[in-house]
């Protein structure tokens, strides 16, 4: 891959960030704060959230293994998707490559960003398109975004075809697993160290049940990660969101992921039998797609019994289909009462 130096954006590479009284701050037994031009009335709230999120790293790096600086964390996955295009991709001038369909907030940024997105379509039964990515690339590909379990599609990658993919890219892989927690197979995480180039992006929004708090968490070489933290807003994570993370970090997850993926399995053979559905695709997210030949009028009974899924017949290369997300068993039959009795 070019080094770090030839991908990074002149300016970026140039930048000084700015420093808040706490980066200023090395450390001592401070009892009295008047550094930040903060009201002294303490209310639980009053005082600047660590810019660097210290705390809450130190316990996430235990629970994933990796390094403390080699994690990014920002407001929502959104922000860990902004940043690498504003830190190298130039406006205009470079390009970014992605899978399609996908999650749309990769081209919304790279719209946001004026970067040309140069979307690759999936092949059969949503196989990675290995060689087209590489062949849709330039001198002037920045990206290589890649989602696995992909959404809206809900199927994982196989490993070796995604590590030939970031062995072969010569800029940035961002590779998403915000569904990583729900799939049969690892991710990327273990192997960060491997490859310089790779960025992970996963999320507390999904099987850790925080997507209220808005907090998105990016893994990458030390180099890359001190990148996103000079380049991020300086106080991107609220208190709360700090202190709500650190608390729940203790909550074992186990049961709740294997009722969702129990349920995944049950939902899989029930709605196959379904008369309104032609196909349910294999998935690895907590979500299904399901092709229907009627996808809005189904969409429509179901919101009329007071349930609501998601109409990506619109999407290209999802025409015909409805992503079901995964709830509660109640949830889930109460979905499948009202599939079951459509007459398409």
């Amino acid at each position: 891959m070019r080094s770090l130096d030839e991908l990074v954006r002149p300016n970026i590479r140039a930048l000084k960030p700015y420093s808040t009284a706490r980066d200023e701050y090395a450390g001592g037994a401070i009892s009295t704060w008047l550094d930040a031009n903060e009201n002294p009335y303490d209310n639980g709230m009053n005082r600047y959230p660590d810019p660097h999120q210290r705390e809450l790293k130190r316990r996430i790096a235990r629970l994933k293994g990796v390094r403390e600086g080699q994690i990014f964390l920002g407001n929502g996955s959104d922000e860990a998707i902004d940043l690498p295009y504003r830190i190298f991709c130039s406006p205009g001038r470079d390009n970014a490559v992605s899978i399609a369909p996908t999650y749309g907030m990769y081209r919304v940024a790279a719209d946001i960003n004026d970067i040309e997105m140069r979307e690759v379509p999936l092949g059969d039964d949503f196989a990675l398109p290995v060689d087209a990515l590489l062949a849709a690339c330039d001198e002037h590909t920045k990206l290589l975004w890649l989602c696995s379990p992909n959404n809206p599609t809900g199927n994982a990658f196989p490993a070796a075809e995604i590590e030939r993919l970031v062995r072969a890219f010569d800029g940035m892989v961002i590779l998403d697993e915000a569904y990583i927690d729900f799939a049969s197979e690892p991710g990327f995480l273990p192997r960060l160290d491997e490859f310089p180039n790779l960025i992970v992006l996963q999320t507390f929004s999904k099987a850790w049940g925080m997507a209220g708090v808005r907090l998105g968490m990016a893994f990458a070489s030390e180099p890359v990660a001190k990148l996103m933290a000079r380049v991020k807003y300086p106080y991107n994570i609220n208190c709360l969101a700090q202190a709500t993370a650190a608390e729940r970090l203790a909550f074992d997850i186990t049961p709740q992921v294997a009722e969702l993926r129990s349920e995944r399995s049950r939902m899989i053979e029930a709605l196959a039998t379904c008369r309104a559905i032609e196909r349910v695709y294999p998935s690895d997210a907590n979500f299904l797609l399901v092709r229907t030949p009627a996808p809005d009028r189904l969409y429509n009974a179901l919101i009329e019994a007071g349930v609501i899924v998601r109409n990506r017949s619109h999407v290209r290369g999802c025409e015909g289909c409805l992503r079901i997300t995964i709830g509660r068993p109640e949830e889930n039959d109460r979905m499948l009462r009202t599939v079951q009795d459509f007459r398409p």
